[in-house]
């Protein structure tokens, strides 16, 4: 039982973070989808707001930020950031871990995902990154600050997320959730899993229980006690049974040979 139980915990273990780590693609895509959103049908609406007032709103950054932001009150387990080695918000500054992230894209233009777990304070976090590209859009206030909207400058100022080359990465877009949510999910699987298999055990053992008493033990325990009222002379005993499986009356039948070349061995002596 305790081989089964760690094959199961470490099956559904693995079954668990690959489904969150499902989720969290699917979450990922999402994103991407508000960002292309943003991109084509937003940032044409505001592009004549802008001269008087900068609209974040216009950022695909900003909103695939805000509306993840949103779906973390449904899913408070999981996190989204779109780290950026030099972006134009400080919030989106991608930390230590996530520049490492961005680096091994930026190193490798190969990769277009990757996934792993970190230890933090607050225990495991399993993580799901994809690397963010410079496209043609973002060139127009990305490029260099004198192309760049006043309005943005004023917001941000001429420091920070500048200097961006085309199709380069720039950041990674990184989906978190602490390991304890697929542990959770993993335990609750287990749970049924094994007792399923724990009533499944004991059915079996049942049945087993019960053939084994009707055709071994009963019979046997009959054949037992006419032998030994035969054994003590009883010739009114009854016949050994017959009833139980192959091999019990087989037992029987030899038994009973057996008292009938007795019985006649004994007239024969008495005669």
């Amino acid at each position: 039982m305790a081989a089964i139980s760690l094959v199961v915990t470490v099956t559904l273990q693995e079954n668990a973070t690959r489904e969150v780590l499902a989720q969290a693609g699917l979450m990922m895509d999402n994103a991407a989808a508000i960002r292309s959103y943003t991109d084509t049908e937003i940032a044409p609406l505001l592009d004549d707001k802008m001269l008087t007032a900068f609209r974040p709103q216009s950022v695909p950054f900003y909103a695939a930020t805000q509306n993840f932001l949103a779906l973390h009150k449904e899913h408070p387990d999981y996190a989204y950031k779109e780290a950026t080695l030099n972006p134009t918000n400080p919030r989106d500054r991608a930390t230590d871990w996530e520049a490492d992230i961005v680096q091994r894209f930026r190193n490798d233009s190969s990769t277009t995902e990757m996934s792993g777990t970190r230890d933090t304070p607050m225990g495991s976090i399993l993580y799901l990154a994809r690397p963010i590209r410079v496209d043609a859009g973002c060139m127009s206030c990305r490029s260099l600050p004198s192309v760049a909207p006043a309005t943005m400058l004023a917001r941000y100022g001429r420091d920070n997320g500048f200097g961006w080359q085309p199709n380069e990465v720039v950041g990674a877009q990184i989906v978190s959730v602490p390991f304890a949510s697929a542990e959770a999910s993993a335990k609750r699987v287990r749970r049924d899993v094994l007792t399923t298999i724990a009533a499944v055990l004991v059915g079996v053992l049942l049945v087993i229980n019960i053939s084994l008493y009707v055709l071994v033990i009963r019979p046997v325990r009959r054949i037992a006690r006419i032998a030994d009222q035969v054994s003590l002379g009883d010739t009114s005993a009854p016949e050994f049974p017959s009833g139980g499986g192959p091999e019990v009356t087989a037992l029987s039948a030899a038994f009973n040979r057996m008292r009938k070349s007795l019985d006649k061995a004994l007239r024969m002596l008495g005669g």
